[in-house]
């Protein structure tokens, strides 16, 4: 039973961080983020938050983190209105390399093709 309350909890706090990232954040250095996932520990106490951005630029990754960084308060805020469960996890934001990774994959077999 406890399992399935954390996936579902992981699945709305996703919907709901993507809603609020789209309407309620208007720090510009978080446009163009993407929620991909969400891992939140058994306890209920905390949210690591996985997100990608359309850039693979380093500096670009570093200040879209600190917007992501700065505006946690507000996204905590307004998941703890938007869910309802006694306490609202502390939230970490995590840049999602995956889809990077995939992305580089994908050309470099592209490249391959080529040849």
């Amino acid at each position: 039973m406890a399992q399935y309350r954390v996936g579902r909890l992981e699945q709305e706090i996703q919907k709901e961080v993507n809603d609020i990232l789209l309407k309620r954040v208007r720090d510009p250095r978080v446009q163009g983020v993407t929620i991909t996932g969400v891992d939140v520990t058994g306890d209920l106490q905390q949210a690591t938050i996985y997100y990608s951005t359309l850039s693979d630029n380093g500096d670009e990754e570093e200040v879209t983190q600190k917007g992501l960084d700065k505006a946690t308060s507000l996204i905590r805020g307004e998941l703890g209105s938007r869910l309802s469960i006694y306490r609202t996890p502390e939230l970490v934001f995590k840049l999602d390399s995956s889809i990077q990774y995939g992305s580089k994959i994908d050309q470099l077999i592209n490249q391959l093709k080529k040849q």
